[in-house]
């Protein structure tokens, strides 16, 4: 795994100086600003990383990743291996512990019970659930007692650490979810904006795409932590602002995603109040194609469904040749600086499951050309192309936030070059990432011909990652437009080659199909074009203690331990 952090402009001695952590309560309140909002604290209904974020703090995994990509214990006492007998010798279920005692922030128990109910929320066909590819091959969650879940799988799972693993992938708690199982899921507002928890905070207040407000979990299981009393996510602006409000004018402690060119990192972190941190995963800027039409001219519910293929870029040379217009390199020299290089594929980390690609850094103006002759779009006398009487026009989606509006100026400018008519979209990134099914402008509806955006695995063996490509995964009206096969990407044989990997324990071979299955959505069908293997980069103020920035988790995975600089 590629490992980095960044102190940008801070003083040395801050940078040594650790204080001992105050006892619970005692700190104060500690605020946070995303630039994008939160949406909803239910991450099984919302694919986007500041809901998912957000629910961290309150909602936990029975076992999470730290900043070097370790599986760790959250509710459990201990990692199931084969060797401690956790895990089956033909490896078809997976038993977990929960440590004794564990309560909800409302008091109550903690049981097996409550897992018992999430698998079966998550895995409800009318649920609609964002992160169903956790659930991947389970066949059944049990309660041996009442602190002891075991997890059978259809077929033997090399990696069977998916189902409550990561921040991606929590406990509910049953007695208050009961009711909102099924289609009711998205229904249930109190439920899912104000989740009771295990976590180090408890949701006292939600206002959508607006503001979040915790109170310390007097339940939590660390009878000292979390040391700040309080917490406060504001959401919305940008990302600059938020990166000053934290490096510049000290108003906010941390700052998530201060996605901002290198100059500005840079003469933010003159002002000498924060550091800029930055930590490599396998999180990827990336541009999705959609398989799909989404044209207005289709009735609702029929738009970017698999009813109705993409007139223009189901043609694969089209795809490639829009791939090829790009120069990734300059992209990361205007975007990221250090923070970035480029991309080919999707699986950039760690070195041993990656291909290592890098056949699309060139650009290619030319052959982009010849690709789009020999695909019969011919240029007129404006110079955009045309077949069969239609233009060769594209809509292109991503949200609001600098660095990707001067990659789709950048972007646009050499499609245009090759004769695409260009038309740009930026879009809130609360909406953009909300989930909201009503909405047109979530990224799961995708009602755009290309959008851009990053997305990342949340677990060194990425089996749960590729599992969105797979057929089943799309999202649709069927399943409330969840899913994370955004694309509506489906090739029965990369289902096929998955099968494959889920059942495959030789960890050499499993690295080998997966950069097969990495190569097939990128470099053989160009169905997600990577451009930048990007850093995760964060602001925290000076006088804020206990930070790790994991790009494998939440990057509030350890929010119980940060503190009051003294």
């Amino acid at each position: 795994m590629k490992f980095k952090t960044a102190l940008l402009g801070a003083a040395a001695t801050f940078a040594m100086a650790q204080v001992a952590m105050a006892d619970r309560g005692t700190d104060g309140e500690l605020k946070l600003t995303f630039p994008q909002a939160v949406s909803i604290m239910n991450p099984y209904l919302s694919g986007g990383t500041k809901d998912i974020y957000a629910s961290s703090m309150v909602l936990e995994p029975l076992a999470g990743i730290d900043d070097q990509g370790n599986l760790i214990p959250k509710l459990v006492t201990e990692i199931p291996t084969v060797a401690n007998g956790g895990i089956s010798a033909d490896m078809t279920s997976i038993t977990w512990k929960l440590q004794p005692g564990l309560k909800w922030s409302d008091g109550s128990a903690v049981t097996a019970d409550d897992a018992i109910f999430t698998a079966a929320y998550c895995m409800d066909p009318a649920g609609g659930c964002a992160q169903l590819s956790k659930y991947d091959g389970v066949a059944k969650v049990e309660a041996v007692d009442p602190s002891t879940i075991k997890i059978t799988f259809k077929a033997p799972k090399p990696y069977p650490y998916t189902a409550f693993v990561g921040v991606q992938s929590p406990l509910l708690q049953k007695a208050q979810f009961a009711k909102c199982t099924g289609a009711a899921a998205p229904t249930c507002t109190d439920q899912n904006n104000m989740p009771i928890g295990t976590g180090p905070f408890k949701v006292t207040g939600f206002t959508v795409n607006d503001t979040v407000t915790f109170d310390a979990n007097s339940n939590y299981r660390d009878p000292k932590k979390p040391a700040f009393a309080k917490a406060m996510i504001k959401g919305g602006g940008d990302a600059e602002s938020s990166a000053r409000a934290v490096m510049e004018t000290g108003e906010f402690d941390y700052g998530w995603n201060t996605q901002i060119p290198p100059d500005s990192q840079k003469s933010m972190a003159a002002a000498g109040k924060g550091v800029f941190v930055v930590a490599f995963g396998t999180l990827t800027e990336r541009i999705e194609m959609n398989t799909t039409d989404p044209s207005a001219d289709l009735k609702e519910g029929e738009r970017s469904t698999a009813a109705h293929p993409h007139p223009i870029l189901s043609d694969i040379k089209v795809r490639q040749a829009l791939s090829m217009a790009i120069d990734r390199q300059a992209l990361v020299d205007v975007g990221y600086g250090a923070a970035g290089e480029p991309a080919c594929n999707i699986l950039p980390a760690p070195a041993a499951w990656s291909s290592g690609d890098t056949t699309c850094v060139k650009q290619d103006l030319e052959g982009a050309k010849k690709l789009l002759d020999d695909a019969g779009w011919k240029a007129g006398a404006d110079g955009i192309r045309m077949k069969d009487g239609k233009k060769l026009h594209i809509l292109y989606q991503t949200t609001v936030n600098p660095v990707r509006q001067d990659f789709q100026a950048l972007i646009k400018d050499w499609w245009t070059s090759i004769g695409v008519d260009v038309e740009l979209k930026a879009i809130d990134p609360g909406v953009f990432f909300g989930g909201d099914a009503g909405s047109p402008d979530t990224f799961q509806k995708f009602y755009a011909d290309v959008e851009m955006y990053a997305n990342n695995s949340d677990a060194p063996d990425p089996e749960g990652y590729l599992a969105q490509y797979q057929c089943s995964h799309a999202p649709s009206p069927a399943n409330q437009w969840q899913g994370d096969n955004i694309n509506r990407f489906c090739n029965p044989d990369y289902d096929k080659m998955f099968t494959e990997l889920q059942k495959t324990t030789d960890v050499a071979k499993r690295q080998e199909i997966a950069k097969k299955l990495d190569s097939m959505v990128t470099h053989d069908s160009m169905i997600v074009v990577p451009l930048v293997h990007r850093g995760t980069l964060s602001a925290h103020s000076n006088a804020l203690g206990g930070v790790k920035i994991n790009a494998w988790d939440s990057e509030m995975w350890n929010v119980a331990d940060w503190f009051r600089v003294k």
